[in-house]
C-alpha cells in the first residue's frame, strides 16, 4: 500500500490473504449452489491399467472358447464319423456305378406263357353200374360153421324170394342138414362134379349138392345141382306140388319130396333147423 492512501482506501483495497476474488470462485463458497467439481479418475483411468484389463478378459474369452470347442467336439465326434462313413460309402457307389455304365446289361429273360392247343371236349362218359352190395355173412347158429351157415343162408334166400312161408323154410333146412351136412358136395361117380366149387364129395350114386340131387333123376345139369340157389329152388318147386305139405310132419314133407331110403331121419333136425333160419329171417 502506497503511504499516501487514506486508512478507507487502504482498508478496502487489500484483499484478503489465501482467496481469490474471481466470481467463480465466488460461486463455489456458498452452500447450494456449489459448482460441481471436475469428475476424478478412478484406477482404470489409466491407459496401461485399461490395457491390462481388456488383456485378462480376452485371455478369459480365449480359454472358454477352447474348453466349449473341445466339449462341442467331443460331442460331435460320432456325427463326424457317420458323416464320414456316409461319404465313403457314396463314393464308393459313384465309382461302382461308373464300372456298372460302361458295361453292357445282360440280357433278360421274359418268361414267355406257353399257349395251351385247344382239346377236344372230352366225350361224356356212362357212369359205371354200381357194383351189388355183398351182404354180410351171418353169424353162425347151432353148431355150424361158417360155410354151412352161408348155404343156410342162401336156401332161406331163395325160399323167401318164392313166398315160401316160415314152414317151408324149416322143412328145406332140415333136409339139407340130413343129405350133405349142409355143404356142397361133388360126387365120386360124377368126375364132372369136381369141375365145379365144392366143398367136399360123397358117393351115394349120381347124387350132388346140398339135397344129394341126382340128374339122372330129371333134378337138372351137374352144372346146375352144384349151384345152392339152383337146388334150393329145384327143392321148393318140388316142395310146393305136394298136397297139402304145410300140413305135414317135417319128416313127411321132406320124404315126400326126397323119397329118401331113410325117411325118419329128418325130424332129429328140426330143431337145429327152427333156429338157423330165425336166425336168417
Amino acid at each position: 500500500m502506497h503511504p499516501d492512501d487514506s486508512p478507507e482506501q487502504k482498508q478496502t483495497e487489500t484483499p484478503p490473504t489465501g482467496r481469490t476474488t474471481d466470481v467463480a470462485s465466488a460461486e463455489r463458497t456458498i452452500g447450494r449452489h456449489r459448482a460441481p467439481e471436475p469428475p476424478r479418475r478412478g484406477p482404470l483411468a489409466s491407459t496401461s491399467a485399461r490395457i491390462a484389463v481388456a488383456t485378462g478378459v480376452t485371455c478369459c474369452l480365449g480359454l472358454v472358447a477352447v474348453v466349449g470347442a473341445r466339449d462341442i467336439g467331443q460331442r460331435h465326434e460320432p456325427v463326424r464319423e457317420v458323416m464320414a462313413d456316409r461319404a465313403a460309402a457314396a463314393a464308393e457307389a459313384e465309382q461302382r456305378a461308373s464300372r456298372d455304365f460302361e458295361r453292357t446289361a445282360p440280357p433278360v429273360a421274359v418268361p414267355v406263357t406257353p399257349v395251351p392247343a385247344a382239346t377236344p371236349s372230352p366225350k361224356p362218359t356212362k357212369k359205371a353200374p354200381r357194383k351189388p352190395v355183398r351182404p354180410k355173412r351171418p353169424r353162425p347158429v347151432a353148431g355150424l360153421d361158417q360155410r354151412q351157415m352161408d348155404n343156410a343162408k342162401v336156401i332161406v334166400d331163395v325160399g323167401r324170394d318164392m313166398k315160401l312161408p316160415r314152414r317151408g323154410l324149416i322143412v328145406a333146412i332140415a333136409t339139407a342138414m340130413q343129405e350133405s351136412n349142409l355143404y356142397n358136395l361133388a360126387s365120386d361117380v360124377l368126375p364132372e362134379s369136381y369141375d365145379y366149387p365144392h366143398q367136399g364129395s360123397g358117393a351115394d350114386h349120381d347124387s350132388v349138392g346140398l339135397f344129394q340131387q341126382r340128374p339122372s333123376s330129371g333134378w337138372g345139369s351137374v352144372a346146375e345141382l352144384m349151384r345152392p340157389a339152383y337146388a334150393a329152388r329145384a327143392f321148393y318147386a318140388a316142395l310146393l306140388e305136394v298136397p297139402g305139405w304145410a300140413d305135414l310132419s317135417i319128416t313127411e314133407a321132406a320124404q315126400t319130396v326126397q323119397v329118401s331110403a331113410f325117411p325118419d331121419a329128418y325130424a332129429k333136425h328140426e330143431e337145429r333147423a327152427t333156429t338157423v333160419v330165425d336166425a336168417l329171417i
